[in-house]
C-alpha cells in the first residue's frame, strides 16, 4: 500500500500503526500539537497537503472519566471523525477508524458477546461521543472500516497494565483492589495495528470487533501480567460498587470478532498468549520504564 495517513501517531496504538505500516510507501504520521485535526479547517486543509490514499485515525480523547466533565471530547471523539470522512469521500480514499466496546451498555448475560450488529447503547458521555463519530463517518462516506476494540495495552503511553506494575513496585506488599466483577478481552495494541493493516489491505468495509480471543476480568488481568514479569504483587478481587469511578463502566465488554472471522483476515489469538508475547518483547522496556 502507499500514500497511508496516521493520525494520533504519538499514542499506544498510533505509533504501534507506524511499526506495522512502515515498510508503506509515503507513510505520514501526525498528532497533536503539529495540527489539531479536531479543527475543521486544519484537518481538511492538511490532509490536502498530504493527500493520503489511506487514514487511519487513531487519534481520540480516551481519559473516560474526564470525559464526563469535558465537552471537548465530543470534538475529538465526533467532530474530528467526520471531518476525515468528508475529506475521504470527497477524494476517494478510505479511513479506517477506531472505536470501542463503551459503544455498548454492557448489560448482556455475562460470558455472552455483543457482536457488530448488537445496536448500541452507551451509557457514558465517552461511550456516547465514540457512537456520534461511528454515526458521524457512515453519513458522509461508505469508504470506511469502523474497528470496535477493548481493553487496549501496549508498549507505548499509559495503560492500565503499567499502572498496576507501577504501584506495586513503587508499594511493595502494599493491597490493592482490583475489580473483578467487569469483563473484557485485554487487546494488545500491536495486534490491533497488524488488524488495522489487514482490514485495510483488503478495503473491508462496515463494522468489525477487533479484540483478543477469550475474555476475563481486570483482577485476572492485572495478576497475569505482574506474574508475568516476575513481580510479586498483593492484588485483593472486589466488586465495581466497591471501586466508585466517575463513569459508569460496563460490566460485559466481551466482544465477538465475527466479520473479520468471516473474512478469513482475523489476526488476534487468545488473551493470555497474547499478553505472554507482549512480555517477552516489552517487559524489559517496561520495567525501565517505569523505575526510570
Amino acid at each position: 500500500m502507499q500514500n497511508i495517513l496516521i493520525t494520533g501517531s504519538k499514542g499506544q496504538l498510533g505509533s504501534d500503526c507506524l511499526e506495522v505500516f512502515k515498510e508503506t510507501t509515503d507513510l505520514v504520521g501526525i498528532d497533536l500539537p503539529e495540527v489539531d485535526l479536531s479543527d475543521r479547517v486544519q484537518c481538511l486543509e492538511g490532509l490536502d497537503r498530504i493527500r493520503p490514499e489511506v487514514v487511519v485515525n487513531c487519534a481520540a480523547y480516551t481519559a473516560v472519566d474526564a470525559c464526563e466533565t469535558d465537552p471537548t471530547c465530543w470534538q475529538a471523539n465526533a467532530d474530528l471523525p467526520g471531518y476525515l470522512a468528508e475529506w475521504v469521500e470527497n477524494n476517494q480514499a478510505f479511513l479506517v477508524h477506531v472505536s470501542t466496546d463503551y459503544v455498548f451498555s454492557g448489560d448482556k448475560p455475562l460470558f455472552e458477546a455483543s457482536v457488530e450488529t448488537d445496536e448500541p447503547q452507551p451509557i457514558s458521555e465517552y461511550g456516547k461521543s465514540k457512537l456520534a463519530g461511528e454515526q458521524a463517518i457512515a453519513e458522509k462516506t461508505e469508504r470506511f472500516a469502523i474497528l470496535r476494540t477493548a481493553w487496549l495495552y501496549g508498549a507505548t503511553g499509559k495503560n492500565f497494565l503499567k499502572t498496576m506494575l507501577r504501584l506495586t513496585l513503587q508499594n511493595p506488599g502494599k493491597e490493592f483492589k482490583v475489580v473483578n466483577d467487569q469483563y473484557g478481552s485485554p487487546t494488545c495494541s500491536h495486534t490491533l495495528a497488524r488488524q488495522i493493516q489487514a482490514v485495510a489491505e483488503k478495503r473491508a468495509t462496515g463494522i468489525f470487533h477487533a479484540t483478543s480471543e477469550g475474555y476475563c476480568t481486570w483482577y485476572d488481568l492485572a495478576c497475569s501480567f505482574l506474574d508475568g514479569m516476575g513481580v510479586s504483587h498483593n492484588f485483593i478481587p472486589c466488586g465495581t460498587e466497591e471501586f466508585p469511578t466517575p463513569t459508569k463502566r460496563p460490566l460485559n465488554s466481551i466482544l465477538e470478532n465475527t466479520r473479520v472471522k468471516e473474512l478469513g483476515i482475523n489476526v488476534f489469538n487468545d488473551w493470555k498468549a497474547e499478553l505472554h508475547l507482549f512480555v517477552e518483547e516489552n517487559g524489559r522496556a517496561i520495567l525501565e520504564e517505569i523505575k526510570a
